[in-house]
């Protein structure tokens, strides 16, 4: 294996890690895909796409120095947290990736992080990652941040809605969010690797589409037929208000522009439900 086309893979068995290990492997890098079990089904079928399994373990600094040792490339994702204690996990572990992947020399170490971190939001979960943010400034200046904003994914929560779908938000109807699916972010991951000329260091807010969620109801219901509306609910949580007042700011039509391939809603939901539709 040739190390200096090596990436090595964090969450690789998630839609961010899975994304960007398809990619990768697309665009000929070796990959190395972390994961906690080997025998498990989604980490035997990144091996049957072509990765190699390394097991290790985002809360074993020396499982993460093994799987970093010689490799190019650090593609570091942290698994979904809630909890005071969850977001304490997911600033150890991303701070634990960058240390190893700065002990053992990697070239190139990609983070997703999320848009809106780099604004003192006081939101928890983007802080947590202003946290890993502010690690890599300090240790890994040359890291570049990808900066996604809300995941279309979140809204696969409704599909399996018979009679009627109801989408209870608290959202302003017509207000735009800026979205993006899981898996683009790993491919734009990818394209950033191949790319160390141009992201070495960059700082990236990334998004597909941007729709309102009146929009996202009338979409559910013309791929779906189901009849679906929007219940706008009063806006009272940190996260929601942010999105009321302020919210995300990609540039989404020049990142449409440098990645014609990014999912917009409409595809990326008739995607996401075609096994569903296919059984019935």
């Amino acid at each position: 294996m040739d190390s200096n086309k090596t990436v090595l893979v964090a969450g690789a068995t998630g839609r961010q890690g899975g994304g960007a290990t398809r990619a990768l492997l697309a665009d000929g890098w070796n990959v190395r895909a972390l994961v906690r079990d080997v025998d498990a089904a989604p980490a035997r079928a990144l091996a049957h796409a072509g990765a190699t399994l390394v097991r290790g373990d985002l809360d074993d600094a020396k499982s993460l120095a093994r799987a970093a040792a010689g490799a190019h490339g650090v593609f570091s994702v942290q698994p979904l947290a809630a909890t005071e204690e969850e977001l304490a996990i997911e600033v150890s572990r991303g701070i634990a990736m960058a240390d190893a992947a700065r002990a053992a020399g990697v070239a190139h170490l990609v983070f997703s992080s999320v848009e809106g971190a780099e604004r003192a939001t006081g939101i928890e979960h983007f802080e947590s990652k202003a946290r890993i943010e502010e690690h890599l400034a300090a240790t890994f200046p040359m890291a570049t941040i990808l900066r996604p904003v809300f995941f279309m994914d979140n809204l696969l929560w409704y599909a399996d809605a018979a009679g009627e779908r109801v989408l209870e938000l608290p959202v302003i109807p017509g207000r735009p969010m800026q979205m993006i699916a899981a898996s683009d972010i790993g491919r734009i991951a990818a394209a950033v690797f191949a790319k160390p000329e141009t992201y070495l260091g960059a700082r990236l807010a990334i998004a597909g589409d941007a729709i309102s969620f009146e929009q996202v109801a009338a979409t559910y219901q013309q791929v779906t037929g189901v009849p679906t509306r929007l219940v706008a609910k009063p806006i009272q949580e940190p996260m929601y208000e942010w999105f009321a007042k302020d919210g995300y700011r990609a540039d989404v039509p020049a990142l449409r522009a440098d990645f014609p391939w990014l999912q917009r809603f409409d595809a990326f939901l008739r995607d996401a439900l075609a096994p569903a539709h296919a059984r019935t």
